[in-house]
């Protein structure tokens, strides 16, 4: 049998080796919430990887080793643990939060999708598969949270949502080389970008369809803002970090002047130090939901700290 601890450490390398922005944001949650958090990643992370990072292998080979793992995972969902060096904390973290299979199934339905599907013809229809790849993930996510009920449900579901679409257009290059456009095609033609897309070249056509796609992201985390105030407090600031960490990257893919191409939008570490400093404190009165200019200049010199001493990037307990 895995050791439980052993799996869980396993789910949280993977996650600091594979999401950096969504790492430090874990380090906002509640210590005893984290390796739970980090066990749904590591399940996530897996069969992402199944998909993406086979190598050569064909889609036959990749869809096969991606139903193997699904039903690894389902048996020993059915027997309450698991011997898998991932999924044992998975098995165990879905079985303490009551989390239902048909989460774990929706999601292992879109990363299936990702072995045949190339492109996306509307919105809509990327909505489809973003159901199983981004909002169930915050549905699986509310039990962590302290959390229950339609609205809650609806604002995990667009939260996650948001965080997707972010990654979409902050990784449009990433995507291209591995054969994949998650912009929706009808978009492409509506905003006549898709020459920009193909060359790879930032026109004011692709300026545009960006600036609407951005807008668009933002409306979601809009929607997703009002499910804060139905978290227990500890979680709420969380996510609001969180949701802060996340569409920065939009503000920086902006800055950028929408060039997704030449590089990968990143937030500076001094800024996610510095939210976590925010989510960390308990707001004052009066205080908006933003982080004060006091815990950007702290972010800074705390950032300069752990880089002198080397321990940016490093495992933080």
């Amino acid at each position: 049998m895995t050791d439980l601890a052993s799996s869980y450490r396993l789910c949280r390398s993977l996650n600091r080796r594979s999401g950096t922005t969504y790492f430090w944001a874990t380090h906002l949650l509640a210590p005893g919430t984290r390796p739970h958090v980090h066990a749904l990643y590591g399940f996530c992370r897996h069969a992402d990887d199944i998909v993406d990072d086979l190598g050569p292998a064909p889609v036959d080979a990749r869809a096969g080793a991606l139903a193997a793992f699904g039903e690894r995972f389902f048996a020993d969902l059915d027997a309450g643990a698991s011997d898998d060096p991932v999924l044992a904390a998975v098995v165990h973290t879905a079985v303490t939060y009551g989390i239902h299979a048909s989460c774990f199934r929706r999601f292992l339905r879109s990363m299936t999708m990702d072995l045949t599907v190339a492109a996306y013809p509307t919105f809509d229809a990327l909505l489809d598969y973003m159901d199983g790849s981004a909002a169930v993930i915050g549905e699986m996510m509310l039990p962590l949270l302290g959390a229950t009920g339609p609205a809650a449900t609806a604002a995990a579901r667009d939260l996650g949502i948001a965080f997707q679409l972010t990654n979409f257009w902050r990784d449009v290059a990433e995507d291209l080389d591995r054969g994949r456009v998650y912009v929706p095609q009808d978009d492409l033609d509506r905003f006549g970008a898709r020459d920009a897309l193909d060359g790879r070249r930032v026109t004011d056509a692709w300026r545009a369809l960006l600036r609407f796609e951005l807008e668009r992201t933002r409306a979601y985390y809009r929607s997703a803002d009002a499910g804060v105030a139905l978290l227990p407090p500890a979680s709420a600031h969380a996510i609001a970090g969180a949701r802060t960490l996340y569409a920065g990257i939009l503000d920086r893919i902006e800055a950028a002047g929408y060039d997704v191409f030449a590089s990968r939008a990143r937030v500076p570490t001094w800024r996610k130090v510095a939210v976590g400093l925010r989510a960390l404190r308990p707001r004052r009165p009066g205080e908006p939901a933003g982080y004060p200019a006091d815990a950007a200049s702290a972010g800074r010199a705390a950032a300069r700290a752990l880089t002198a001493r080397g321990t940016i990037g490093q495992s933080i307990p």
